[in-house]
């Protein structure tokens, strides 16, 4: 072979690598994000539930108008999403989910926390 198509050979397995490189960071970002997304719309389950159940009578099985008492039910306290805490006081819930994925740090993974009140439901992203 002449020089002119080593070259060429080499300039193409330098562009294909730049590629796969791109494609990779591109992946991981997208993937990150995704869980992300999908960690706060389990928090807005839950926080959903959770106002439910403040509204819902004590006599129904509800708060009566207090968060005490409200619980994560078993089948979503861990998901294909993350897993998630509750702490209960009477006037709100803070719900925490740390997703599956690693987060923007390289290290931690995706974390949200929400604060759910009786009329709100305010989330913060830790770790996006």
């Amino acid at each position: 072979m002449g020089q002119q198509q080593l070259l060429l050979i080499a300039l193409a397995v330098l562009i294909v690598g730049i590629a796969v490189l791109v494609g990779i960071n591109r992946f991981s970002t997208g993937s990150s994000s995704s869980n992300r997304d999908a960690v706060v719309l389990d928090l807005v389950n839950l926080g959903s539930m959770a106002q439910s159940y403040y509204r819902k009578a004590a006599s129904l099985g509800g708060g009566g108008n207090s968060f005490t008492g409200w619980t994560i039910p078993t089948q979503f306290a861990s998901t294909g999403n993350g897993t998630y805490t509750s702490t209960a006081a009477a006037l709100s819930v803070t719900i925490v989910g740390t997703g599956n994925q690693i987060g923007n740090d390289g290290t931690n993974p995706v974390k949200v926390t929400m604060i759910v009140g009786p009329n709100s439901i305010t989330s913060t992203v830790i770790n996006n």
